[in-house]
């Protein structure tokens, strides 16, 4: 009687859990605040009140424009295959919380997992303690979103186009990382400048690309957001970023783009043995707006974010290594941004969307500069634009559809393979289930 008793009270929790409408967290660094301020949990289930079982699931079908092309759409397609099914997210998320006597947060645990063909990979594992006399402080640590930029902060269960841009997963690659942050964000109504939310930690600097930090330099990420604002049908929100920090260079041969002597663009070599041990120089500096309109149809929103600085690399990248690169070190500085626009059609259930953004990660050379002998410049050197169009249809409260195509442009060089447009474009159909 006991074991069935016992297996009544498992149904009945989950029952609870996932009966209820879906609720999760838009940004990454979010809490969902409305937990606290409840206690819907019966008598006999009083020691799971506190936790919360949340996740999501993406199948997806693919079409390319060609056999093996490269992609940041899902990741590149395989030599022979110009069509795939696969599952981009399948995560599971664990959050534990405790609230303070007047219904404040005082702390909270999250775990989340990503299950795919791929593999099983961590997301987030982190606790957030927060200050319990004003409510205005909190501390995080762990490993979670580094409070840099709207994009990147943006869940995906949430995001409307189905991949952050290429700038985004190039410079911020997984977007978590290891590391510590302070956060000013006041939460009693009554409280000030509650129109800000600041954000400042230390972090490794490899996020999940890596098993461990390879050297000693820890990258400094803050972030000021100025929260929605309703100005009658319009509604503004923003915000500020910064990103300093660097790694280690293992060798003395740093290269960087200058004019030479006959006018030429190049990388000219700096070979002084005190290069071995400095800081390569990465130093991001974002700024990001978004409008939105309300009228008889939904909303309409544009979304703008522009970032710009210096990005170490080597000679074949410029993506954040997760260990350190025995090569020499090439430093750039790179542009990039987006613009978004989303449009709803007749109801909230239809959506349009129109994207543009774009990544040049060396703003100091341009087409056919690239590729020209003598001048070392290569693939990794190549400005990218991509326009995505897609339509988007809300089935009910835990299910939507995207249809979505990427149109990606890279620059006309000299540089072989790429003396013209790549054919990389991707068709995209999702299936979207969020509890």
């Amino acid at each position: 009687m006991a074991k069935y008793r016992i297996v009544f009270l498992i149904l009945f929790f989950l029952c609870s859990l996932f009966s209820k409408k879906a609720v999760a967290q838009r940004y990454l660094s979010d809490i969902d605040s409305s937990f606290f301020i409840k206690d819907t949990v019966r008598p006999v289930l009083k020691r799971f009140e506190n936790l919360r079982i949340s996740g999501y699931l993406q199948p997806q079908f693919q079409v390319a424009q060609e056999k093996g092309a490269a992609s940041y759409n899902g990741g590149n397609f395989s030599a022979f295959s110009n069509n795939r099914f696969m599952l981009r997210r399948a995560r599971i998320r664990i959050d534990y919380f405790l609230a303070t006597k007047d219904g404040f947060p005082k702390a909270v645990f999250t775990f989340q997992v990503d299950a795919t063909e791929r593999g099983v990979g961590l997301r987030d594992v982190f606790v957030k303690v927060y200050e319990a006399k004003k409510h205005h402080f909190s501390l995080t640590a762990g490993m979670f979103a580094r409070p840099f930029g709207f994009e990147v902060n943006l869940s995906s269960q949430f995001r409307e186009a189905p991949e952050r841009g290429r700038m985004s997963q190039i410079l911020m690659p997984s977007e978590r990382d290891l590391g510590a942050m302070i956060t000013y964000d006041p939460l009693p109504k009554t409280a000030r400048n509650k129109l800000f939310k600041i954000d400042a930690g230390l972090f490794n600097g490899q996020g999940l690309s890596g098993t461990t930090d390879f050297d000693s330099h820890k990258d400094f990420i803050s972030r000021v957001t100025f929260k929605p604002q309703k100005l009658k049908k319009w509604e503004l929100s923003g915000g500020l970023s910064l990103l300093y920090g660097g790694w280690r260079q293992a060798t003395k041969y740093v290269y960087e783009t200058q004019t030479s002597t006959t006018g030429d663009k190049l990388y000219i070599v700096d070979s002084a043995l005190s290069n071995i041990g400095k800081v390569a120089p990465r130093h991001y500096y974002g700024a990001d707006l978004q409008v939105k309109f309300k009228h008889g149809w939904g909303e309409t929103e544009l979304r703008n974010e522009y970032w710009r600085g210096s990005q170490p690399g080597t000679a074949t990248t410029s993506t954040n290594p997760g260990t350190l690169p025995d090569a020499p070190t090439y430093l750039r500085q790179f542009d990039g941004g987006f613009f978004f626009l989303l449009q709803h059609i007749v109801n909230r259930n239809n959506q349009l969307l129109i994207k543009y953004d774009w990544y040049d990660p060396n703003t100091k050379v341009e087409e056919m500069e690239i590729g020209k002998p003598g001048t070392n410049f290569n693939a990794t050197d190549i400005r990218y634009t991509t326009w995505g169009i897609g339509f988007l249809r809300v089935l009910n409260e835990n299910l939507r559809l995207v249809v979505y195509y990427d149109i990606v442009k890279n620059e006309t060089t000299q540089f072989t393979g790429y003396t013209g447009d790549k054919k990389d474009n991707i068709l995209t159909f999702r299936f979207h289930y969020r509890f």
